[in-house]
């Protein structure tokens, strides 16, 4: 027999499910964060790009490209694609986070070849250091208040820990 504890959920809600098949799935328990290193990350995305007055994608983008890390191929060689697709159209992309590393003419067109960088959200904690220093160096240039040394340290370094 195994328990379960439900948050905010009415005794007429829990009735309602009765003689209902559920579909339930555990993960271990983890302390919840108020502020955690990715959310931090997205924070001064939000507020460089209102300073710079340019869209959160594309500072996300700019700021994975600078300070983030490479996808890389099974045999550990960089990812790297070629499109018909301008850099300023690639950087509001949502999906993926390329910077242009070379172009070239096909049939009379222009076609950029681009690095493919991982999300944030796989990063560990030193990939996460990185990004997360090179975005507050990026904040402060732009006169954004950020967060103290300390308290950045001990976000990074709870990154993946949980």
């Amino acid at each position: 027999m195994i328990t379960f504890e439900i948050d905010a959920v009415s005794t007429e809600e829990i009735n309602d499910l009765n003689g209902i098949e559920l579909d339930v799935i555990a993960h271990k328990h983890r302390e919840k964060r108020s502020l955690d290193a990715n959310a931090y990350f997205h924070v001064l995305v939000g507020k460089i790009a209102d300073k710079r007055n340019l869209s959160k994608q594309y500072v996300k983008n700019m700021l994975i490209c600078s300070y983030g890390q490479q996808l890389l191929n099974l045999d550990g060689a960089p990812v790297v694609f070629k499109a018909n697709v301008q850099p300023e159209e690639m950087f509001e992309n949502m999906t993926l986070h390329c910077a242009p590393c070379r172009s070239s003419i096909e049939n009379g067109k222009e076609i950029v070849f681009y690095k493919v960088f991982r999300g944030s959200h796989t990063y560990d904690t030193h990939e996460m250091h990185v990004l997360i220093s090179g975005t507050v160096d990026e904040a402060k240039q732009q006169g954004i208040e950020v967060l103290p040394p300390r308290e950045l340290e001990r976000m990074v370094n709870a990154w993946h820990e949980a």
